[in-house]
């Protein structure tokens, strides 16, 4: 009889930013996947939609948690971490998942280009060292949410654009400095998935349909839209011992947009 793959996730305690996106975004789904684990999910979001995704998870039997954060502000960020030391006295893995593509470009003001940088890039560096004192006892791991924002640029949106391209190398000097505590930090990189907000987005457009259909004939494997399950499934993947020795990488879940070859796509 073969052996079932086991992720090893059960009773683990992970901090998840942004985890109080939409139903089916997916900072959510990763939540609900790593329940669906036997995980401990703690979310760390200003939204107080959380606590509604925690009392569902509880009352089918899991353990959860939500903690109100404004992830722009240190010292929320240490209470939060606070509280989970104090309920849980431990934490295994940290995962950087907020983030908002806010459209801070050049015209825009210093004040907004700061703001983006605090929320995109500066919390995943102070969630990293609150957390860190934590990670080391349970050598734990870290996962930052990537976008190809960081790779490609997009226009308009500076702000972003850099914090992305920080948490990349962040992500590579993190796991420099961490490997001598056994700790692993890796990224995922996001390109084009098809979550509530991405939906919202087109939804505004005047010829969103065709917009969205000229995205998917760009994506090469299968022309569609990365599902954010696809993303959480790598996700839990990743910071499962199964990925014992992976780290410093950017892994990209995009179906091969970034970078294959532009001639596999269908010819219009």
């Amino acid at each position: 009889m073969k052996e079932i793959m086991d992720l090893k996730l059960k009773d683990k305690v992970v901090m998840i930013t942004g985890g109080a996106g939409m139903k089916g975004s997916i900072g959510e789904t990763i939540v609900r996947k790593l329940a669906e684990e036997g995980a401990i999910p703690i979310i760390v979001d200003r939204n107080t939609r959380g606590k509604g995704y925690v009392d569902e998870l509880n009352q089918k039997g899991g353990d959860a948690m939500f903690i109100a954060t404004d992830l722009t502000q240190p010292e929320q960020i240490a209470s939060a971490i606070e509280a989970v030391g104090e309920k849980y006295g431990r934490i295994d893995v940290l995962i950087n998942n907020v983030g908002v593509n806010d459209g801070a470009g050049l015209e825009e003001s210093l004040e907004a280009f700061m703001d983006s940088l605090k929320l995109n890039m500066v919390s995943y560096f102070l969630m990293t060292k609150y957390c860190l004192p934590w990670l080391k006892q349970s050598k734990g791991n870290i996962l930052n949410i990537g976008s190809k924002v960081g790779y490609t640029g997009q226009g308009g949106t500076s702000g972003y654009a850099a914090s992305k391209g920080g948490v990349l190398a962040l992500t590579r000097e993190w796991a420099v400095d961490l490997i001598q505590y056994d700790i692993r930090v890796n990224c995922l990189i996001i390109s084009e998935s098809y979550t509530p907000a991405y939906e919202e987005w087109i939804k505004t457009l005047e010829d969103g349909e065709q917009k969205l259909n000229s995205i998917k004939d760009k994506i090469p494997f299968g022309n569609r839209m990365t599902e954010p399950v696809e993303i959480a499934n790598q996700t839990l993947f990743t910071i499962s011992e199964l990925s014992s020795h992976t780290t410093g990488q950017h892994i990209f879940v995009d179906g091969g947009y970034v970078h294959l070859d532009r001639a596999l796509l269908p010819a219009h």
